[in-house]
């Protein structure tokens, strides 16, 4: 009876001190990371991985979160990573495959589109223009939906569209 009772309240208290350096997680992301992907169909390899936090309006104004003529990380948190599998053309400038940030420069009337050599940066704080491969512009046009999360999609074409609000901005891609 006593190795029962020993036996009991040693696996109490491994029970307990398991439970209390138990790990502990964060609460769910604000602004969830996503990726999307430009592929000629569902099997085949993709041409571009775009991985990106989706931040939310929240009853704020796009103009706040992503002023006009300011480098913006394109999305929230760390910079938008864009991964070329292939060389391709972005808005008509060839880039050579390989991984990159992607920043924009938003406007009213157009955004410039950036794709920089750093990678693994945190928001645009230390942005370095010097790092850039290319600055496209790119055309801005208004939707009778508003996203609430910013989103980046690709359609059949490979032209990667950027909305937030009622803005859109599109950027073609090609082979």
């Amino acid at each position: 009876m006593k190795k029962f009772t020993v036996l009991t309240s040693m696996a109490f208290i491994m029970l307990i001190s398991f439970n209390m350096n138990a790990q502990k997680f964060a609460k769910m992301d604000k602004s969830p990371m996503d990726a999307t992907f430009y592929r000629t169909a569902r099997n085949a390899p993709p041409f571009v991985k775009v991985v990106y936090s989706r931040p939310q309006l929240k009853d704020r104004s796009l103009s706040k979160l992503a002023p006009n003529d300011k480098v913006w990380r394109t999305g929230a948190n760390e910079a938008a990573n864009i991964t070329l599998y292939n060389d391709m053309k972005i808005g008509g400038k060839t880039v050579k495959a390989g991984e990159y940030s992607l920043f924009t420069i938003p406007g009213d009337s157009e955004w410039t589109i950036i794709i920089n050599k750093d990678i693994n940066v945190w928001g645009a704080y230390s942005y370095n223009e010097a790092q850039d491969v290319i600055r496209v512009k790119a055309p801005v046009s208004k939707s009778d939906e508003s996203l609430e999360a910013f989103s980046i999609a690709f359609d059949d074409k490979g032209t990667m569209h950027l909305g937030w609000g009622t803005t859109r901005v599109a950027v073609p891609f090609s082979k």
